[in-house]
């Protein structure tokens, strides 16, 4: 910064002094969210599991089970529900997500259902199929949304709209570490090993494929749920972890930008009296 005033230094500080008041502010609001969003993934999760486990049991009944959930199809038509951000500021968040749908659904004929804005203006710039855009805003998402947008895909599966049915979120491991992932949805896969794990001997009426195929929607609506909270407590962590690296940049500039304003200063002070002396 050779030949730059004390004046222009100054403006810097000042400048670099709001940003970490910013970046300071956006680190704790995240840090305050984030505890609410754990609690809520710690809550979801037993609805899962217990769903999960039900359906299993169910299909476990009988040997021959079959149902259009598990039958996988020939066709190529796939759906992605993929789910970002509705703001940046949170890192790899949002590219990490949309570059695991773009590797792995390359050469197939996708459409998505983006939730979050951040999510919308991607593929849009891109140029991929969105079948709606109602749910746009992540933050606005309820659990009944979930529901109803789990039993609007249900519906649609059966009509032959799609042949594979895909959710892409971010999955939350600890406050400093989150992996994107891709989870199929439809046609629902139960390993033989964990049919065989479970222990048949509920009745179901009127009978086992009726209550199976009535469960699905609700287990996929709670997937989507799930999967919807996993992605906001990632993206607060993230968002948190970007803005305290932030936050520390600051300081490291402002603490350079210091010490060249006391260089400059001597540097003038040095001047003055050389001049004096001259003049003298």
């Amino acid at each position: 910064m050779a030949g730059v005033s004390t004046k222009d230094i100054k403006q810097r500080i000042r400048s670099m002094e709001s940003t970490r008041q910013i970046t300071r502010a956006m680190e704790m609001v995240a840090s305050s969210k984030l505890r609410r969003a754990q609690e809520r993934i710690n809550d979801s999760r037993p609805y899962f599991e217990i769903l999960y486990s039900t359906i299993a049991r169910i299909a476990a009944t009988k040997t021959d089970f079959t149902s259009p959930y598990l039958t996988r199809r020939e066709g190529n038509k796939v759906l992605c529900i993929a789910i970002a951000g509705d703001r940046g500021l949170a890192g790899g968040y949002n590219s990490n997500v949309f570059k695991l749908v773009t590797q792995e659904l390359s050469g197939k004929d996708f459409q998505v259902l983006p939730i979050g804005k951040k999510s919308v203006e991607y593929f849009k710039a891109h140029g991929v199929p969105i079948l709606t855009e109602q749910y746009a805003e992540a933050a606005d998402i309820s659990i009944s949304d979930c529901f109803t947008l789990s039993k609007q895909l249900a519906k649609d599966y059966l009509a032959g709209k799609f042949d594979q049915v895909y959710v892409a979120f971010t999955n939350f491991i600890s406050v400093l570490s989150q992996s994107p992932a891709m989870l199929p949805l439809l046609p629902l896969s139960l390993t033989q090993t964990k049919r065989a794990e479970t222990e048949p001997g509920a009745l179901y009426e009127p009978d086992p494929q009726s209550v199976f195929d009535a469960i699905i929607p609700e287990y996929l609506g709670g997937v989507v749920y799930g999967a919807l909270c996993e992605s906001v407590a990632s993206e607060l962590a993230a968002r948190r972890t970007a803005m305290d690296a932030a936050t520390k940049n600051a300081d490291e500039m402002i603490e350079n930008l210091n010490l060249q304003f006391n260089r400059a200063r001597q540097g003038a002070i040095t001047q003055e009296i050389t001049e004096i002396v001259a003049g003298a």
